[in-house]
């Protein structure tokens, strides 16, 4: 075997690259949920008391102003997201920016499924973003703020007005812990546990601004509102959602567990920390690229990449030879490599996406895993390459 392909003598302590459910904190284990409040009711006292920990600790972290109001709901940041828009879009046209494949699921949701009259859709390709000069804030407008399949984020809050007639509902999920968002650029922030501090699954946290519940307290949505959606009674705002009292059940073991990451993240110096960690992570890998000519960001703008779900294609000219369906194999030959000597899980690019990778490098990730990585995807490169042309089509 030449000495190229030689495998790197350091492994990743931590292997988990996923880009959702993503990384565990750093030396996580079970007994982080000996506390859990199992088997007993979410509305007991110390159900309340856990439920609005969560959102009072979100609030500090985050920088969320006093006059925000922050929930926990169902369905992840999914429901979060459908919960903002079916409550919220309607009195006014709304521009929806869309560069990867959940802005593009938002789209398809306001002019397909909600039937929004005067809907406008602002696109680009994987890679870039719209005009962001072009948006309409006369109009409410929805987008993400970082795709977390493109891994292309928008560069700040200066393209949104601070005075603006229409509502800003930003899907934020892989931004939040990581990215310094404009509260009072934004309307509407939705994410979830899973992503940013690696959190478990199905829960969503919704955080309104008084512009975006005086909407809610009146406008009227002409369409019927599951129960899980409701968040008007009587007339005004259900404050109770917004204290802890969530509208289904939550699990209490997933509460315990998001407080562990927020306990975690404020022990090792709150968002300022959090930000610099997923920089450095960031740094780590454009290093990595910078000198290796086989491969590039997707995102073709330094200014516009990603932090979080750092996205990569493979340039090398025998690579993008290839057609699309040979390109996606090659891909997933170097993923399934990196598993099979488990330095690196669930790395794939998202199906939607061009071929290639993609790596969480959110704060629960050790710059230094990143580092102890990257040497294994050039050793996976070289016999991918050799290899070319003897894969079995990519499946789902």
């Amino acid at each position: 075997m030449s000495r190229e392909m030689q495998k790197p003598d350091v492994r990743p302590q931590q292997a988990s690259f996923s880009s959702g459910p993503c990384p565990k904190r750093p030396r996580w284990s079970a007994d982080a949920l000996s506390h859990a409040l199992v088997g007993r009711s979410h509305r007991s006292k110390p159900g309340k008391a856990k439920l609005r920990a969560a959102i009072e600790q979100t609030r500090e972290i985050l920088g969320v102003p006093h006059d925000y109001h922050i929930g926990i709901v169902a369905g992840s940041d999914t429901g979060a997201v459908e919960m903002a828009m079916w409550n919220l879009l309607g009195p006014r046209g709304v521009d929806v920016l869309a560069w990867e494949n959940f802005g593009r699921e938002w789209m398809v949701d306001i002019i397909d499924e909600l039937h929004i009259e005067n809907a406008r859709a602002l696109l680009a390709d994987y890679g870039e973003l719209p005009d962001l000069s072009a948006t309409d804030f006369d109009r409410d407008v929805v987008f993400v703020w970082n795709g977390t399949t493109s891994g292309v984020k928008v560069p700040d809050g200066d393209w949104i007005p601070s005075v603006r007639a229409g509502l800003t509902i930003c899907d934020a999920t892989s931004a939040v812990f990581a990215m310094d968002l404009p509260w009072n650029k934004l309307d509407v922030v939705t994410f979830s546990w899973q992503k940013a501090l690696g959190g478990e699954a199905g829960h969503g946290m919704l955080i309104l601004s008084p512009r975006a519940v005086e909407r809610l307290e009146s406008y009227v949505p002409p369409r019927p509102l599951p129960k899980l959606f409701r968040l008007v009674k009587a007339g005004k705002l259900n404050s109770a959602v917004f204290a802890g009292a969530t509208i289904n059940t939550p699990s209490m073991l997933c509460v315990e567990d998001y407080l562990d990451a927020l306990t975690w993240a404020r022990e090792i110096g709150g968002l300022h920390a959090l930000l610099a960690r997923s920089a450095g992570n960031l740094r780590a890998i454009a290093s990595w690229v910078a000198r290796t000519p086989w491969i590039e960001f997707l995102a073709r703008r330094a200014q516009t990449r990603s932090n979080t779900s750092i996205c990569l294609r493979f340039s090398a000219p025998a690579v993008t030879a290839l057609d699309l369906e040979g390109q996606a194999a090659f891909a997933k030959r170097i993923s399934t490599l990196l598993e099979g000597e488990r330095v690196a899980y669930d790395v794939s690019a998202y199906r939607s996406a061009p071929p290639g990778l993609r790596i969480w490098g959110g704060a629960t990730v050790e710059t230094g895993d990143i580092e102890a990585l990257l040497p294994w995807v050039e050793w996976a490169h070289v016999l991918a390459i050799a290899e070319i042309g003897s894969w079995e089509p990519v499946g789902e």
